[in-house]
C-alpha cells in the first residue's frame, strides 16, 4: 500500500526531540511509574512497563533509576501518583492535536494546556473533538533504502495489520498495539533497524501547512512539548 511522505517530518521530529534530551528522562520516569503502577513491576507480564524500560535504556538511564523507580510506583518506596489525561484540540489552520499528559496536579496541567493553545493561536476542543482523526497502533518506520520485500515478508508473518511504502521510499509497518512488541522484536531478529518504533496515534490524513502557518505551527508544538506534564503530542500537519 502507497502513502504520503512522511520520511521528512519524522526526521524533523526526532531532531526536535534530540534537542530536547533533558525532558526525555523525565518523561520516561512517569511512564515507568505509571506502567507499573497499573501493571505491577513485573517485567515479563507488564509489556507497557517492558517498552517503558525500553525507552529508558535507549535514553541511557542508569538500571539503578529505572528499578527506583518501579519500586516507588509499586509501593516499596514513597514517590508521587501521577494521573495520566488527554487533551484534544486544534492548531494553525484546523490541524487537530492530541496532548497527552502525565500529572500530579490536574489543575495546573489544564490551565497551562489551555494558555498555550490560546497564546499560539490555536484552541482547545472538548474530549473526542480529533481523537477519532487518528489511529493507536504500533508504527515502525525503516529509512528510504531498506528492502521493502523482507521488511514485508517479516511483518506480515510476525502479526502486522499493513506494511506501507511512501511517497519518499519509507517503509512503514503498522501494528495492533498488543502485536507492536512481537512484530519489533521480528524484525530486529532479522537484521532490519527502524528509524522509529513506538506505540502511537497515528494521523489518518494530514494537513500540509507551508511557510508562516507551518512556522506557527511549530511554535504551538514546541510550546506544547515544551510544559512540564507533557508525555507526548501528536498531530497530523505535515509542516
Amino acid at each position: 500500500m502507497a502513502g504520503h511522505s512522511k520520511w521528512a517530518n519524522i526526521q524533523h521530529r526526532k531532531g526536535r526531540q534530540d534537542e530536547k534530551r533533558g525532558k526525555i528522562w523525565t518523561r520516561i520516569i512517569r511512564e515507568i511509574m505509571v506502567a507499573a503502577r497499573q501493571g505491577g513491576g513485573d517485567l515479563n507480564a507488564n509489556p507497557r512497563l517492558r517498552l517503558a524500560v525500553d525507552k529508558a535504556k535507549a535514553a541511557n538511564m542508569p538500571a539503578d533509576n529505572i528499578k527506583r523507580n518501579i519500586d516507588k510506583a509499586t509501593g516499596n518506596l514513597e514517590g508521587v501518583n501521577y494521573e495520566e489525561i488527554r487533551y484534544e484540540g486544534y492548531g494553525i489552520g484546523g490541524a487537530a492535536i492530541i496532548v497527552d499528559t502525565m500529572t500530579d496536579n490536574r489543575v495546573r496541567t489544564v490551565a497551562e494546556v489551555r494558555h498555550a493553545f490560546n497564546k499560539h493561536g490555536g484552541n482547545m476542543g472538548t474530549e473526542g473533538s480529533v481523537a477519532f482523526q487518528f489511529k493507536h497502533c504500533g508504527q515502525i518506520v525503516f529509512a528510504p533504502g531498506t528492502s521493502e520485500d523482507q521488511v514485508m515478508d517479516v511483518a506480515l508473518e510476525a502479526g502486522a495489520e499493513d506494511v506501507i511504502t511512501d511517497e519518499d521510499g519509507a517503509i512503514e509497518v503498522l501494528t495492533a498495539p498488543a502485536d507492536f512488541e512481537a512484530v519489533k522484536n521480528a524484525l530486529e531478529a532479522a537484521g532490519l533497524k527502524p528509524e522509529v518504533a513506538e506505540v502511537t496515534m497515528r494521523a489518518e490524513n494530514t494537513i500540509e501547512l507551508q511557510g508562516e502557518d507551518a512556522e506557527r505551527m511549530q511554535k504551538l508544538l514546541d510550546v506544547l512539548e515544551d510544559l512540564d506534564d507533557v508525555q507526548d503530542v501528536y498531530h497530523n500537519a505535515e509542516l
